[in-house]
């Protein structure tokens, strides 16, 4: 065998090989005991593993997590990220007039979380559509991702402000991850209950630019009707049980249902 294809091959298998090691990266930091173990105990239901390979998530990506709250991805995120890409956080905007009052407690734990040297530099900027929506750059970020928040923004009907601000922070090719609690498509659009009809995410973001590459399953639960007295927050984690019910009821669904959405930029 020649240099030339001695050298061909050995191209070829560093090129097949490199997603396997990112895919190892991602486990390992997910599967590290630097994670708290009671966010740890959520990974059953909430497949952050299955969720970040589904969307094509890469160590040397710039990424940014809209409303991370707490930052129960950003503590895999940040760490899987430090070394080759960059995480922005578009956090809360902490200038307003009027602050919730979890916003300053929560920021600063928040803070305390990425100051962590396994997280690196993670970036905070304040995104609070539709005043502020601005993520960045044109073109300077691989993939925006947004778990479980989508209710938050579909009630003020600024949803559509958050997919075009993604749309236009993304490269060409970039990635919207969508993850959002599933309402029925026969029900009521309600974002007030935490549940979201998938067909109108999906709508609003394709009427966007973006193309929905694919819907996956990963994080469905048949068991949740989404039909709760006190919306998804009656679920786990929350367990928000009206007095007199059988919380071990709720405990038994698990969390919400929820779509998991990969739209691309083309």
């Amino acid at each position: 065998m020649n240099a030339l294809r001695t050298g061909s091959l050995a191209i070829s298998a560093l090129l097949l090989a490199a997603p396997a090691l990112a895919d190892d990266k991602l486990r390992n930091v997910i599967e590290s005991d630097e994670r708290p173990a009671a966010e740890a105990e959520r990974d059953q239901y909430r497949n952050p593993y299955e969720t970040l390979t589904f969307f094509g998530i890469e160590p040397d990506m710039t990424v940014i997590e809209i409303s991370p709250a707490g930052g129960w991805y950003t503590e895999i995120l940040g760490p899987y990220l430090a070394e080759e890409g960059k995480l922005v956080a578009a956090h809360w905007n902490m200038e307003a007039d009027e602050l919730p009052s979890y916003y300053e407690p929560g920021m600063a734990k928040y803070k305390e979380r990425i100051s962590a040297e396994r997280f690196g530099e993670v970036e905070i900027i304040a995104f609070d559509p539709p005043e502020m929506v601005n993520l960045g750059e044109p073109g300077s970020a691989d993939m925006v991702l947004t778990f479980r928040n989508v209710h938050s923004y579909a009630g003020d009907d600024s949803f559509r402000d958050v997919a075009k601000a993604a749309f236009e922070v993304l490269k060409p090719g970039g990635v919207f991850g969508v993850v959002g609690h599933r309402a029925p498509e026969d029900a009521e659009h309600d974002p007030r209950t935490g549940y979201i009809k998938q067909s109108w995410v999906v709508g609003i973001v394709e009427s966007s630019g973006f193309v929905l590459e694919e819907a996956g399953e990963v994080n469905a639960n048949p068991d949740d009707t989404a039909d709760h007295p006190n919306g998804v927050w009656t679920l786990p984690p929350s367990l928000n049980v009206p007095e007199g019910e059988d919380e071990e009821k709720y405990r038994q669904i698990g969390e919400s249902d929820r779509f998991t959405l990969k739209f691309v930029k083309r």
